[in-house]
C-alpha cells in the first residue's frame, strides 16, 4: 500500500507540472487541488460515516485552521511554485529534508536525547543539497526562486509536522485531512476565487494530455486514493517505516519526470539526491524512543498517518 501511494504520488509531480505549463498558477492549483479533495472526502465520509464525524467545537476550530492553512495550503503551493522552475525530482527533494529540521528541533527545541546517526545524517543532507544545486560551480545552477522555495516548502513542513503532533491529537485521519483540505480550499478562494477561474482551461491540452483528465489524476489519484492507502497502511507499519518505504516517491517521481518531461539529472545531481534521501533517513531514525512518536517523512499525508491504529499511530503529505 506505501509503495502503491508513492507511485501515484510520484506521477503526480509529473501531472501537477503539466498543468502548470497549461495554464494553472501555483496558488490556483493548490486551490482546485483542495477543493476537489474536500468535496471527495466530503462525500466519502457522509456516505459511509454520516455528519456527526465531522462536528468541531469552538476550541478546536483554531487548531484546524492552522493545521490546513499550513499544511495542506501553504507546503503544497510553495512546492509547486519548486516544480514550476526546478526538475520535479529536485523540488520533491527539497521538501524531503523536512524531517532533518524536525530532528533539530526535537534536539534544539525540545531538548530530547538524539542518537549521534543525527549528526552524521545532517551532514549528508548538505552534502546532498550541494551536490544537487552544483553550488561549487560559482553559481547555482538552479533556478534561485525554486530552490528558495523549495527549503520553505520543507521549513512549513517540519513546523506542520511539530505543530500537528502537539495540538491535534483527537481527531480521526479521515475527518481531520477533510477539515485540513477545506481549510485549504477556502484560502485558496480568497488567494485566487474560484468564480475567477478560466473553466476553458480544462478543455485544454498540456503535453499531449487533456487537461481535465490531467485534473482528475490530481484528484482523485494523486491526492485521495493515495491518502486512504497511506492511512490502511499504518495498520500494519509504523509510522517511520512508512515514511522511509514512502522515500521510494523521490526515485520515480524523478523517473516520470524523465520519461514523460524529459526531465535528465546529471550525474551529480543523481548522486547527491541519493546521499540527502540517506541523509535524511539516518536523521528521521535518529531519535531515541521518547521522540520515536515526532512527526514522519511525508508531507500533509503523514501528520495523519500518526493517528490512526496501534503504536499511538496517526498519519500524514505530502506530498
Amino acid at each position: 500500500m506505501v509503495v502503491a501511494a508513492a507511485t501515484t504520488f510520484a506521477l503526480n509531480g509529473t501531472v501537477s507540472k503539466l498543468l502548470i505549463q497549461g495554464g494553472f498558477d501555483p496558488p490556483q492549483l493548490t486551490s482546485f487541488r483542495a477543493a476537489g479533495a474536500f468535496l471527495g472526502l466530503l462525500a466519502f465520509i457522509l456516505a459511509t460515516q454520516g455528519p456527526r464525524p465531522l462536528k468541531a467545537s469552538r476550541q478546536e476550530l483554531p487548531r484546524l485552521i492552522v493545521f490546513g492553512l499550513v499544511g495542506f495550503f501553504l507546503v503544497p503551493m510553495l512546492y509547486f511554485v519548486a516544480i514550476s522552475r526546478l526538475p520535479v525530482g529536485i523540488g520533491l527533494l527539497f521538501e524531503f529534508t523536512a524531517p532533518a529540521f524536525v530532528a533539530l528541533w526535537v534536539r534544539f527545541g525540545e531538548h530530547q536525547q538524539v542518537r549521534r546517526r543525527l549528526w552524521v545524517g545532517l551532514g549528508l543532507c548538505l552534502v546532498g543539497l550541494a551536490s544537487v544545486t552544483q553550488i561549487w560551480a560559482g553559481e547555482l545552477s538552479l533556478d534561485g526562486l525554486g530552490i528558495l522555495a523549495g527549503l520553505t516548502s520543507a521549513v512549513l513542513l517540519a513546523v506542520f509536522y511539530v505543530l500537528g503532533s502537539k495540538t491535534v491529537t483527537t481527531r480521526d485521519p479521515l475527518t481531520l485531512t477533510c477539515w485540513a483540505f477545506g481549510v485549504s480550499a477556502v484560502a485558496g478562494a480568497v488567494v485566487r476565487p474560484w468564480w475567477n477561474f478560466d473553466a476553458g482551461l480544462l478543455l485544454r491540452s498540456s503535453g499531449g494530455y487533456p487537461m481535465w483528465l490531467l485534473g482528475l489524476y490530481l484528484i482523485i489519484l494523486g491526492t485521495i486514493v493515495p491518502y486512504l492507502l497511506i492511512t490502511n497502511s499504518m495498520q500494519h507499519l509504523p509510522p517511520t517505516s512508512v515514511g522511509i518505504i514512502g522515500m521510494t516517491e523521490v526515485v520515480l517521481a524523478s523517473a516520470f519526470a524523465w520519461v514523460l518531461l524529459s526531465e535528465n539529472l546529471n550525474a551529480a545531481q543523481v548522486i547527491g539526491g541519493s546521499i540527502l534521501v540517506a541523509g535524511v533517513i539516518l536523521a528521521e531514525t535518529a531519535r531515541t524512543a521518547k521522540a520515536g512518536s515526532a512527526p514522519g517523512v511525508h508531507g500533509p499525508r503523514d501528520e495523519d498517518r500518526r493517528r490512526t491504529g496501534p503504536q499511538g499511530m496517526a498519519e500524514v503529505p505530502p506530498t
